[in-house]
């Protein structure tokens, strides 16, 4: 907005303007002269702030969870989500948002554990950070997870999970609540059956989409969720084809999942990449209209936001908001897994980038890091 006068500025705050600014809340009326400053700001304000959440905290609050909850019992899922301190305005005990957009949380599903099917109005999506043998159930089809796994649900579709196999499988949620939510689309559905039975062959989409980049012929109708499960080693084979060639100096080596039938993104509402970054390597800084949420799959380094450095480590997840300086870097060789608003903002034609250009592109440490527990 433009720059206003000094004497502007003092009449703004007269005792004239006051009165008017009162009477006019009286007939739930607001002056726009008022609030102009703060809704039409010249480049993103954002409200969710950087923060990390580090593995032995999401351990340790999951092992408290499953002493107390089951799926079964009450609740319909096992899982922790991630509240981003700047986004506590909604109610007291907070809004289940990550960013503005995104809601993320962490699940646990332990050996002989069901949780029952039901679906909803938001797509989610989730990626094993730990385990094996348990499967996520939707529209009849089992997909049974590992380790590195990226799956989708799409919205509207019947979902539910068991676990069949040893040990506890831990996984990173992923949803669009908070868009549906403020858009006021939501919607939800318990299945009357408890969990799902399947009427499908198991993994099937996997198994019809296992050539890779081909389509199987007639395939162009599965527009929605043509593959359910994205698997980690065709991911690995990905980038490893990406490592023959120089990294991208933002991202390092990095690919995107994509819906095979439309090469759009995966999920309708939500970005995910995988980002490998070999040891020692350094991203440039760079902000964009996006905001995006981590996983630290494997590896260790440091992230600095806004001048400020989060270290991490695997298991760690933390939040780099829209429209603030990011570069990461790598101690060890690392993967990091992400989601991101970028489709809702092309949606809207709203995504900007910009590259950090001082410095050679790296910024200066400016201010201790924030985490919530070490």
């Amino acid at each position: 907005m433009a720059e206003v006068s000094q004497e502007v500025q003092e009449f703004m705050k007269s005792s004239t303007v006051k009165d008017f600014n009162q009477e006019l809340a009286q007939y739930n009326l607001g002056p726009l002269w008022e609030a102009i400053p703060a809704i039409m700001n010249k480049t993103p304000k954002p409200q969710a702030e950087a923060y990390l959440w580090s593995s032995e905290l999401i351990e340790k609050q999951l092992t408290v969870a499953a002493q107390i909850f089951t799926p079964e019992r009450g609740g319909e899922r096992r899982a922790i989500y991630f509240q981003n301190p700047g986004l506590t305005y909604r109610q007291p005990w907070g809004w289940a948002s990550t960013t503005q957009t995104i809601y993320a949380a962490v699940q646990l599903l332990l050996p002989g554990e069901k949780a029952p099917s039901h679906r909803h109005s938001q797509s989610a999506l989730r990626f094993i950070s730990k385990g094996e043998g348990a499967y996520t159930i939707v529209q009849g089809e089992r997909i049974f997870m590992e380790e590195g796994d990226f799956l989708i649900t799409p919205k509207n579709l019947w979902h539910g999970h068991e676990h069949t196999g040893n040990g506890p499988m831990i996984c990173m949620d992923a949803l669009d609540i908070p868009t549906i939510y403020s858009l006021g689309g939501t919607f939800f559905e318990p299945y009357e059956g408890g969990l799902q039975q399947p009427n499908i062959p198991d993994n099937f989409t996997e198994k019809r989409y296992r050539g890779g980049m081909v389509r199987p012929v007639g395939d162009d109708k599965y527009t929605v969720a043509p593959l359910a499960n994205y698997k980690w080693n065709r991911t690995v084979e990905g980038i490893k084809g990406l490592m023959e060639f120089d990294p991208d100096p933002h991202h390092g080596f990095a690919v995107e999942y994509i819906n095979p039938s439309t090469g759009k993104s995966a999920n309708p509402t939500l970005g995910t990449r995988m980002q490998h970054l070999p040891k020692d390597f350094h991203t440039k800084a760079l902000r964009h209209t996006h905001s995006t949420v981590y996983h630290v799959h494997k590896g260790s380094g440091y992230t600095i936001i806004n001048g400020i450095r989060f270290d991490w480590k695997a298991g760690d997840y933390f939040v780099v908001p829209n429209w603030a300086w990011y570069e990461h870097v790598a101690s060890q060789d690392s993967y990091l897994f992400s989601v991101n608003d970028l489709p809702i903002m092309d949606r809207f034609d709203l995504e900007q980038e910009q590259k950090y250009e001082s410095n050679n592109g790296f910024q200066d440490i400016t201010g201790e890091f924030k985490v919530a527990f070490r």
